[in-house]
């Protein structure tokens, strides 16, 4: 899976703050989401299927992460 990444429109969660220490995300691309360092937009990003994605947000809404 390669989107082609300089195409995509990215963003922060607002639960992300103002501290600097951010991912973005996008939602351009149906079946992927990629994600980024926010103090690196130039630098590499990650790919993950939507089903990953899904499975992630999952595990931090149920705390499977522990607490940051």
């Amino acid at each position: 899976m390669s989107p082609d990444l300089p195409g995509a429109t990215w963003f922060t969660s607002s639960y992300s703050g103002n501290g600097g220490n951010c991912v973005e995300v996008s939602a351009s691309f149906p079946g992927a989401v990629p994600v980024r360092d926010s103090k690196d937009p130039e630098g590499p990003a990650l790919v993950f299927p939507i089903s990953d994605w899904h499975a992630f947000i999952a595990g931090v809404q149920a705390g499977e992460f522990g607490t940051v």
